[in-house]
Formats: C-alpha cells, sequence, structure tokens
C-alpha cells in the first residue's frame, strides 16, 4: 500500500514539476514522531498490553491444565485399562490443539484489538497533517523518519529541501 502511494506520489510530482517546480512547495512529517507523542496513543498501548495480558493469563490456563492433565497421565498409566489410558491421551491431544488454536485465535485478535485502538488515531493524525499541509500551501509531504535510512520508503531525500511540518502537525493536535 505504502509502495503504491509513493509510485502515484513520485509521478504526480514528476507531472508537476515539469511546468512549475519552483513555484510548489515540499514538506515532510515524521508520523511516528506524531503518533508516539498523541496521549491517546499511549492510552491505546496499554490497553493493548493489558489485552494482550489477558490473553496470555487465558492461555497459560490452558497449559497449568495440560501439564496437569500429562502429569496424572504419566503417573497412573501403567495402572490404567486400555480403554481408559486411550480415553486419557485423547483428553491430551484436544488440549493440546485446544492450546495450539487458542494461540492463534489470541494472535488475530491482538491484531484486530490493534487495529480497533490504533485506526482512530492514524485518522485523526492523518487529518491533522491535511489540515497542516492545506493551510501551509504544500503540494506533496512526504512520511519519512528522524534518520533517512528509514524513511517510508524513500532511497533518498534532501531532508534540508523538505520543510519540516512535523511540529506543526503535534501544535495542530495540541500536543508540546
Amino acid at each position: 500500500m505504502m509502495k503504491n502511494f509513493l509510485k502515484l506520489t513520485l509521478v504526480a510530482l514528476l507531472m508537476v514539476s515539469s511546468t512549475t517546480a519552483f513555484a510548489q512547495k515540499f514538506g515532510r512529517v515524521d508520523m511516528a514522531a506524531v503518533l508516539t507523542t498523541m496521549p491517546e496513543y499511549t492510552e491505546a498501548q496499554q490497553n493493548l498490553e493489558a489485552y494482550g495480558l489477558d490473553l496470555q493469563n487465558q492461555l497459560e490456563q490452558i497449559l497449568v491444565e495440560y501439564n496437569k492433565l500429562y502429569a496424572d497421565y504419566e503417573k497412573n498409566a501403567a495402572t490404567l485399562t486400555d480403554s481408559v489410558r486411550q480415553l486419557k491421551e485423547r483428553e491430551i491431544m484436544e488440549l493440546q490443539q485446544r492450546y495450539t488454536d487458542f494461540q492463534q485465535i489470541a494472535q488475530q485478535d491482538m491484531q484486530r484489538k490493534e487495529m480497533e485502538l490504533m485506526n482512530p488515531i492514524l485518522e485523526k493524525a492523518n487529518e491533522a497533517v491535511k489540515s497542516v499541509s492545506a493551510a501551509g500551501g504544500y503540494l506533496i509531504v512526504f512520511s519519512t523518519a528522524n534518520d533517512q535510512a528509514s524513511s517510508a520508503g524513500l532511497a533518498y531525500f534532501d531532508a534540508e529541501a523538505l520543510i519540516d511540518i512535523t511540529p506543526e502537525v503535534k501544535a495542530h493536535l495540541g500536543i508540546n
């Protein structure tokens, strides 16, 4: 998705720059710096950690149940009849499957919860970028990181040539 956005942005940049390159205003914003300083982000991270801890506790309960069942089976295996031994083995396998299934479901739930918590924050930050960009007359604003090496898929950009609007976006969001 980001690569497609970058390609479209570069095509638009090339088309526009051929006629009026010197009249255009370009900027950059460190979205990671904006997001991580938003109070909503901190709250969402705390909620996500609590949710993850709850899932982890549930997973550990299944593991405790499994260990108890397995230890009991090993302790008494020699004295069990064939039918009871088969029943216990099936219970152990079912519990193993339940553990595996729960791991997968918990991972999906964590991803869903993260999207549920983070999407409104991302939308708010993006709206702030749009607002600041429109108010400042920026044609294009690149999302970058503080260091050029990890900048949103850009092979190179002249940090001095792009106006950093990160402080303005933070101010727009009421962040110091």
